[in-house]
C-alpha cells in the first residue's frame, strides 16, 4: 500500500512540474455502448468539458468523438497547493456498421455525458415473419388468392366453396 501512495505522490509532483506544457496530452474516454429498439447508444463521460468544444462526426465507417478542457488560466501569483485538474484533449473512435443511419445521428450533453444515438437504416431493423400453417403456405396462398380474383371480376360465376382443414 505504500508503495502505490508513494507512485501516486511522483505523479502528482511530475504532473505540478509538466504542467506548463502547452499542448495537453491526448487521451480516450470511457463509453458505454449498447443496442436499444430503434439503434444504438453510446455514453461518454466528459466530465468538465465545454459542450461547446465537443465535436462528434461520422466518416467512412468511424463515429468520431473529439473534446478538449482548458484549464490553462492566468496565473495571478496562487500558490497552487494542489492542482490536479488539468487540461485535456480526448478522442475516442469507434466503428459503424453499415446499418447504421448516418443522416439522424443525434448528440446530447448533459450533466458530464455525452449520448450519442445511432438508429438503424429502416431495412436494417429486424421483421416479424408470418408463420404458415398446413395450406396456408406462400404458394397455396397465391392459388387460392388468382381463384378468388377471378371470381370477384365475372358476376355470373358461381361461388366457390372450400373445406376448411
Amino acid at each position: 500500500m505504500m508503495l502505490f501512495e508513494t507512485f501516486k505522490e511522483l505523479d502528482r509532483i511530475s504532473s505540478a512540474f509538466f504542467s506548463g506544457i502547452p499542448e495537453p496530452a491526448l487521451s480516450s474516454t470511457p463509453v458505454n455502448l449498447y443496442r436499444d429498439d430503434d439503434g444504438y447508444v453510446v455514453e461518454a463521460d466528459l466530465p468538465g468539458f465545454d459542450p461547446s468544444s465537443i465535436d462528434v462526426s461520422a466518416e467512412a465507417g468511424v463515429l468520431t468523438i473529439r473534446a478538449d478542457r482548458d484549464m490553462s488560466r492566468e496565473d495571478h501569483g496562487e500558490r497552487w497547493v494542489v492542482r490536479e485538474r488539468s487540461s485535456a484533449r480526448v478522442v475516442r473512435q469507434l466503428s459503424l456498421g453499415d446499418e447504421v443511419d448516418l443522416d439522424a445521428i443525434a448528440a446530447n450533453y448533459r450533466d458530464g455525458v455525452l449520448k450519442v444515438t445511432l438508429p438503424v437504416k429502416a431495412d436494417a431493423l429486424p421483421r416479424k415473419v408470418a408463420v404458415a400453417v398446413g395450406s396456408s403456405a406462400p404458394e397455396a396462398r397465391a392459388i387460392e388468392s388468382t381463384e378468388a380474383e377471378q371470381e370477384s371480376s365475372d358476376p355470373k360465376a358461381e361461388p366457390a366453396h372450400s373445406v376448411a382443414s
